[in-house]
């Protein structure tokens, strides 16, 4: 066996706009990497846990039992493992509270790289459920919108009542997701506490309307469809506040030709999708207001049908 293993996982956009809590899409170009390897001593260890910046991070934990990579690596090593143990280490590349899927993509690195110490690895729809678990004690539900996409790659539907059945959607060709994310935090639990527990019957029947209308136009690759349904009627307009250059992204991005914005998760991050030849110059809109606003940014331009997790040589 390999004295290591490691695993790559990346960000995601939850939600998508239209699917709270049961549509995701990956996000090229971000995410987490976890360095896995055997130990005599039975038991889970995590050995380092560093930041964006290669430095020990501040405070993220390396006590096993409050580190989401180490809680999802567990419940998978306890179940299929041998007598030894695993030492992990986390590399993070997702932001902490930012709306991409960062919990979920250290859980799915963990998972797939302890996954590929075994002799006859799972397969990699087997590995949700024990992703799931990481990501549950940082969000404090169970929600496979980040950890689904990070694990598969694509855009993929992943309601909690067929879990731990999810279904990778068709997506449309040429069309591209833009996210950006703004130097900010959003607490997702807090988030979750904060959403309103009763909706009319309109928004109801709006926002059904658009995930069908939304899934239907990826699948036929009908661009203008795209255009008239991605919107969140009923988790958007409770959320917005939160990021205060949110409604000038959006209208930016929209005015630069994006087919339709919204938040990633529960931000700040903001995502659109946009035809592909469009979607560098509407990045550069959405940074240039964010920036407006005082706030520093970043973006990325990822294809719809990113990759997900992989192991790394």
């Amino acid at each position: 066996m390999p004295e290591s293993i490691t695993a790559f996982a990346p960000a995601s956009i939850g939600n998508v706009g239209v699917g709270f809590d049961m549509l995701g899409l990956a996000l090229e170009g971000a995410g987490d990497r976890v360095v896995a390897r055997r130990t005599a001593k039975a038991g889970i260890v995590v050995s380092e846990v560093r930041g964006l910046d290669g430095e020990l991070h501040p405070y993220l934990s390396t006590d096993p039992e409050h580190n989401t990579a180490s809680i999802a690596a567990w419940a998978f090593w306890s179940e299929h493992g041998d007598s030894g143990g695993i030492d992990i280490a986390v590399h993070k590349g997702v932001p902490l509270q930012s709306g991409m899927g960062s919990s979920a993509a250290s859980a799915v690195a963990a998972v797939v790289a302890v996954n590929a110490l075994l002799d006859e690895p799972l397969a990699r729809n087997c590995l949700l459920p024990y992703a799931l678990q990481g990501e549950q004690y940082a969000s404090k539900g169970i929600h496979a919108d980040n950890v689904a996409p990070s694990l598969l790659g694509g855009l993929v539907l992943c309601p909690v009542f067929l879990l731990p059945e999810t279904v990778s959607l068709p997506v449309p060709d040429g069309v591209s997701a833009v996210l950006l994310h703004p130097e900010l935090q959003v607490n997702t639990a807090h988030a979750r506490r904060g959403l309103a527990k009763a909706y009319s019957m309109q928004q109801w029947l709006t926002q059904q309307a658009c995930l069908a209308g939304f899934i239907a136009a990826c699948a036929s690759g009908d661009i203008a469809l795209i255009g008239r349904t991605l919107k969140d009627v009923v988790i958007e307009p409770q959320r917005s506040d939160a990021v205060p250059c949110f409604s000038e992204v959006k209208e930016t991005a929209i005015a630069a030709g994006a087919l339709g914005c919204s938040l990633s998760g529960s931000g700040p991050s903001i995502f659109a999708l946009a035809e592909e030849g469009k979607a560098r110059n509407i990045a550069v809109a959405m940074e240039q207001a964010c920036r407006g606003f005082g706030i520093e940014c970043q973006s990325w331009v990822s294809p719809m049908a990113a990759p997900g997790a992989a192991v790394e040589d």
